[in-house]
Parts: structure tokens; C-alpha cells; sequence
């Protein structure tokens, strides 16, 4: 069963790094949570790393200009994983072909720059479908939209085989008040019409193994035992936490907060029977990141 906790410095001193969810956790999509910045600031001030795991589509260099349009301050985090240099790396691979259909916002073309570290990457153009030999989704056209408003498009590209690379596997989002699709619900919808889609961030191992890589950089290597998840998707963030054998913590007071009945902590009942229907079990519990 999941221990609630008060505050993340009672069981700080037990990890030596931390990989921590953005939205919903250190910002709600418009303007950053000051509990769990200061947080933050506190365990690094102890000697912890911080780094930002997130599912977000954008390069880590745009998730950093985005901290800034959000007053997480830079002295608050180490570094940042995201799904789409995951994901962008397995395009540049080849992974769903050369030329391309791409689903997502216009501010979302960054990811096709080009990426310097591979060696001989393939050279991706965007396409109209008739003409793709597979997708990339970084998100709906219309986030506000059914995701089955896809389900032509989708239809088509199954018929012919097309795989599609999902470059953020959240299914959605809070944006202040307000409920976003992601990338992650036109995924799923392929999946469910026989479909095949390729994830490359939380739940799912590729994004781990970069969060690993960019904390060794840091200094010496952290053992998986002295890692702490925190994240409010449980789907995402603690699925994932629980498929690396990696502690984590759950914000109840982010997707979930209705279910779990949070205010400024879970109803411990409701909390219970949430996990239970979810299959989870999440190794520590608040309400919000503080």
C-alpha cells in the first residue's frame, strides 16, 4: 500500500537523484507551482540532482525556453529527458521512414531540425499522406478536438501499413483549468483500429535509459535504488516508475485529483480505491509536489 507523506523532504535523504514529471507537477501548463519549486531548490541544496523527465514533444531546448515563459527557475532543476529527443532520435533513425505525414501544432516543427548526433541520419520530409511511408504525431491538430475526428486519416494509413511514431504518450493534459488531448489519445486510437504505434517517452524504456545517461553526465552513476519518480500520470509516470523497478511518488492532486479526492492531500479511501481499479501501487503518495 502507497505511504502519503507530507512534504518531499521526509524521505529525501533516501535518493540521490530525483526524475520529475513537468505538468501537472512543477507547472500547470501556464505558470509554475511555487511549493514544488521550492522543493526543489531545497533538495538540491542538499546535494540531490534533479532531473526533468517529461513527456513533451519539444527538443529539451525548447522545454527549457518553456520553463522560462513559466518561472520554473534554472536553479531548481539539473537536466532535462524529454519523449521527443527520444522520439526524434529514432525519426532521424528511420524508424517510420524517410518521408513522413506529421500530426501536430505548427510550433511543433522544431522537431524536424536537424540532429547532430547521429551519425548518417536519415533525411526526413514532411508529406501529405497519400504520399507517407509513416507518421509522426506530436499531437492533435485541434487539442480540444475528439481524437476520432483522426479516425479517416487513420483508417487510410493502416490499410496501407504505416506505423506511427507517438512523441508524447500522455493521453492529456490540465492546461490551467482546461483539458487537453495529447499525442498520446491519437495513439491509442490507432492501436485500437489494428494499427501500429511507436512510443519513445513515460511509460515506456527508451526515455529511462535517457534520463540514465543525462544523470551519469552529471557526475557519478546513480543506482536505480537511490532514484525517486515523481509524476501525477499514473498511467505514464507511475506505470513506468513500477516497469523500471524505480521508487516513485504520486501527485494525486494533479490528473487524478478528482478521483483521488484531493484538496491539499488524497481522501486515504479514495485514494486506495483509485490505485486498486488502476492496478497500481505507487510507493509514496501527496497531494501536491512540495
Amino acid at each position: 500500500m502507497t505511504r502519503i507523506i507530507n512534504a518531499l523532504s521526509e524521505i529525501a535523504h533516501q535518493y540521490d537523484a530525483l526524475f520529475v514529471d513537468l505538468w501537472g507537477c512543477v507547472h500547470n501548463g501556464v505558470t509554475a507551482f511555487p511549493e514544488a519549486v521550492a522543493a526543489l531548490k531545497e533538495y538540491r541544496a542538499g546535494g540531490g540532482k534533479v532531473v526533468l523527465l517529461t513527456n513533451s514533444p519539444r527538443p529539451r531546448a525548447g522545454v527549457t525556453e518553456q520553463l522560462g515563459q513559466f518561472n520554473v527557475p534554472e536553479d531548481s532543476w539539473d537536466t532535462i529527458a524529454t519523449s521527443g529527443d527520444s522520439a526524434r532520435a529514432a525519426m532521424f533513425r528511420g524508424t517510420v521512414g524517410s518521408k513522413v505525414y506529421f500530426v501536430g501544432q505548427p510550433w511543433d516543427q522544431k522537431f524536424f531540425e536537424p540532429l547532430k548526433l547521429l551519425d548518417d541520419p536519415v533525411e526526413i520530409t514532411q508529406v501529405p499522406l497519400e504520399e507517407a511511408e509513416g507518421i509522426v504525431c506530436t499531437g492533435p491538430f485541434d487539442p480540444q478536438a475528439d481524437p476520432n475526428v483522426m479516425r479517416p486519416q487513420f483508417l487510410y494509413a493502416k490499410q496501407r501499413g504505416l506505423k506511427l511514431l507517438c512523441a508524447n504518450p500522455d493521453i492529456v493534459v490540465d492546461r490551467g483549468e482546461t483539458r487537453e488531448w495529447c499525442a498520446g489519445a491519437l495513439a491509442k486510437l490507432y492501436t485500437e483500429m489494428g494499427g501500429e504505434s511507436l512510443y519513445f517517452g513515460k511509460p515506456h524504456p527508451p526515455i529511462y535509459d535517457l534520463a540514465r545517461r543525462r544523470l551519469t553526465k552529471l557526475g557519478s552513476p546513480v543506482s536505480d535504488d537511490r532514484i525517486l519518480c515523481i509524476g501525477d500520470g499514473i498511467l505514464t509516470d507511475i506505470r513506468g516508475a513500477m516497469g523500471e523497478d524505480i521508487d516513485s511518488l504520486f501527485i494525486s492532486g494533479g490528473l487524478a485529483a478528482a478521483e483521488t479526492k484531493t484538496n491539499r492531500q488524497p481522501d486515504p479511501e479514495a485514494l486506495e480505491a483509485y490505485l486498486a481499479r488502476e492496478m497500481s501501487a505507487p510507493t509514496y503518495t501527496i497531494g501536491f509536489l512540495r
